[in-house]
């Protein structure tokens, strides 16, 4: 039996939909981590590297915009669908939206190395400061400690997937299989970022696929979302 949300203040349940929807939609970071990152960054060759971003800063400082832009559209986001999830758990909806917040926050702590490897790689005073092969120690460290905070933040935002899809399931006005879906993408980040600790054998390379699978819910949203009933008024 489909419940019927109850009023939210401020904005409808099907424009907290549109709202989340497009704005996942709108995510430029699969450009940079399937475009230009590739491009720039040559894994085992940080002198390559280096060179690449110092003939290519234009192109090194997009990837760095497509991350940041992601980063601001996750906090409309979380904003939009704890106004669609209120209605069925107004404290746990809060939570979730949260932690997705503090997933954030970690992740720009985490991007803001880009920043140093973008300075270091296209001011010459530090090639001269620091010399070709410490200049190229400091990339790669800087480079390593972007990648590395990254991953953790995606173990938090995969929490809160997983609290999500449990809010989904239980809406009663979003299908069920999109929760499923969404807390089995969020357990998989969870075990992705733990990997290198836990159980650095394993072969993980398929989550990146797998996460495809969260597209779905913004789809449904953009698609679908404005036929949620719209809450009693009065």
């Amino acid at each position: 039996m489909t419940q019927r949300p109850r009023p939210a203040d401020g904005l409808s349940l099907r424009r907290a939909a549109l709202i989340a929807g497009i704005s996942y939609l709108l995510m430029p970071v699969t450009f940079a981590e399937f475009f230009v990152f590739p491009k720039l960054l040559v894994a085992g060759h940080v002198e390559q590297t280096v060179q690449n971003i110092a003939a290519h800063p234009k192109l090194f400082f997009a990837g760095f915009l497509c991350h940041l832009i992601t980063l601001m559209l996750d906090v409309v986001i979380a904003w939009a669908l704890y106004v669609l999830l209120a209605p069925v758990n107004r404290a746990l909806s809060l939570l979730t939206a949260w932690i997705r917040l503090v997933y954030t926050a970690v992740a720009l702590f985490a991007l803001m190395n880009l920043v140093t490897v973008f300075r270091l790689a296209t001011t010459p005073d530090y090639l001269a400061a620091f010399g070709p092969q410490q200049l190229d120690a400091q990339v790669k460290l800087l480079l390593g400690e972007f990648r590395n905070g990254f991953s953790m933040s995606l173990a938090i935002f995969g929490i809160h997937l997983a609290l999500l899809g449990y809010l989904v399931f239980r809406s009663g006005y979003i299908p069920r299989v999109l929760g499923i879906v969404l807390a089995l993408v969020g357990v998989m980040w969870v075990a992705n970022a733990l990997r290198p600790y836990l159980y650095p054998s394993a072969n993980f390379g398929f989550v990146i696929y797998v996460g495809f699978g969260e597209l779905l819910f913004p789809l449904w949203l953009v698609i679908r979302g404005r036929r949620i009933p719209e809450p009693a008024t009065g």
